[in-house]
């Protein structure tokens, strides 16, 4: 089952997150019906496996690495991951870390800002796993931030779109 892999949580029927999983633990996440396995882990994280990519296509799944520094988090590394998840939001996901805290982090973030999801819900399953330190805290608001101005950025882009649509359609 997979309830036996570290700090392993189901946030909706697409998304599953978690801590390392053993190398026998990917049949069970292939089992639950996941096309993609998201590690976020360092190379030097505990129980870390080398050839991790090699045993989850293996096993007929894709997989994505997006190392991510436990001390020095990076804007890019959240995008890369969102973007990633908007690729694939139509498909079961596990997304996993070490222990589920860099996950659980930007988890609460994507799914309150990508998914609607209510913050009091997003932040009972973020607290399930840990409180966020300083430096986990500084970067979850640097990234709620990131993705307010590239929204507005959109929106801005949206507007002057439709402005430049309708003067051509009224003959300006």
């Amino acid at each position: 089952m997979t309830e036996s892999i570290p700090n392993f949580r189901r946030l909706s029927n697409k998304l599953l997150t978690s801590g390392q999983p053993a190398r026998e633990q990917f049949s069970l996440v292939r089992d639950e019906g996941c096309c993609l396995v998201v590690n976020l882990a360092m190379p030097n994280s505990d129980g870390f496996l080398p050839d991790e990519g090699e045993i989850v296509e293996g096993l007929g799944m894709r997989y994505v690495a997006i190392a991510i520094a436990w001390d020095a988090p990076q804007l890019d590394d959240a995008r890369q991951l969102f973007e990633v998840l908007q690729t694939h939001r139509d498909h079961r996901v596990l997304v996993h870390c070490a222990m589920n805290m860099r996950v659980s982090a930007l988890m609460f973030i994507y799914r309150t800002q990508c998914e609607g999801v209510d913050e009091a819900v997003a932040l009972r399953d973020l607290h399930a796993i840990w409180t966020p330190n300083e430096t986990w805290q500084k970067f979850m608001d640097d990234v709620k931030n990131d993705m307010h101005d590239v929204r507005t950025s959109m929106d801005v882009v949206r507007e002057r779109d439709c402005s430049a649509k309708e003067s051509r359609q009224s003959g300006a």
